[in-house]
């Protein structure tokens, strides 16, 4: 290796170190806040590490709201949908990938536009809709509506072009149905695409605001970002109970990376270089 290569990697190392260091600085500061005092937060001068640690914001945090109840509903709201989302999105991967029928790239083509189109612009005929189906203020409404994913059978579709043909065929061969194949071959087969939409879509759900805001009205069956603006609105001055409430939502998000982390860099690897 010449020097003007090893010179170019280390602009390129120092320029991505530079960059993640910057990213990871407000949560460094967001952690180190919710163990201070409201008053040490934005204090002047600033100071990084508190005076003293308080620990106890942490349990202060659970007595002011009920921030439990709202855990238990985003946990249950991101699981379900989850599943059902990652699930709905193999299936139809699948078969946009790999069964064969009349007009099958046209739809996936139409399926797939509709990433394209904001939110905002289907908002009030999905509102009226859900409320016509009385789904409103209830989770199975907010599951519904998130049940399937054009990105995600995007996402999914590619991972599946991967998988050699000849191999199906052959589990055709020896007797093996459509949903054998797709279960012992096919789904073993994309792991890290699996892994890469279950971050996405755990991230995403487990984030979300505005479903929650719009479709929830009942305290309890809040979800914790809702639980969170609501600390704000009625504690707006106690900064560091504020930090460790968003502290408190981070870690389940990090553990869901953290279990899936090798396959979702495999899969994001994998999915760039496939047409």
């Amino acid at each position: 290796m010449n020097t003007k290569t090893l010179k170019s990697r280390a602009i390129v190392y120092g320029v991505l170190t530079i960059l993640a260091v910057g990213m990871v600085i407000p949560f460094v500061w967001m952690l180190l806040a919710s163990f201070k005092t409201s008053n040490e937060v934005f204090s002047i001068p600033m100071k990084l590490l508190p005076k003293v640690w308080h620990r106890e914001n942490y349990q202060e945090i659970w007595k002011k709201i009920p921030l439990l109840t709202f855990f238990v509903n985003t946990t249950k709201l991101t699981f379900i949908t989850t599943v059902v989302q990652v699930l709905t999105s193999c299936f139809a991967a699948y078969g946009f990938a790999k069964v064969k029928f009349k007009g099958r790239d046209i739809l996936f083509v139409i399926y797939v536009t509709t990433i394209a189109v904001p939110w905002q612009v289907y908002m009030v005929p999905q509102f009226a809709l859900m409320g016509k189906m009385h789904l409103t203020n209830s989770h199975l409404g907010l599951i519904l509506m998130q049940a399937f994913s054009a990105f995600g059978v995007f996402l999914m579709r590619q991972f599946m072009l991967g998988i050699p043909g000849e191999l199906l065929e052959a589990a055709r061969i020896d007797g093996l149905n459509e949903y054998g194949i797709f279960a012992r071959i096919a789904l073993p087969l994309v792991k890290p695409g699996i892994a890469t939409l279950i971050i996405f879509t755990f991230v995403n759900i487990w984030n979300d605001f505005m479903g929650p805001m719009i479709y929830i009205n009942s305290t309890e069956l809040k979800t914790i970002q809702l639980g969170i603006r609501m600390f704000i609105s009625q504690y707006g001055a106690d900064y560091a109970l504020i930090m460790a409430a968003s502290v408190c939502s981070l870690i389940p998000i990090l553990i869901i990376f953290m279990l899936c982390q090798r396959w979702f860099i495999e899969g994001i690897a994998a999915g760039g270089v496939k047409g």
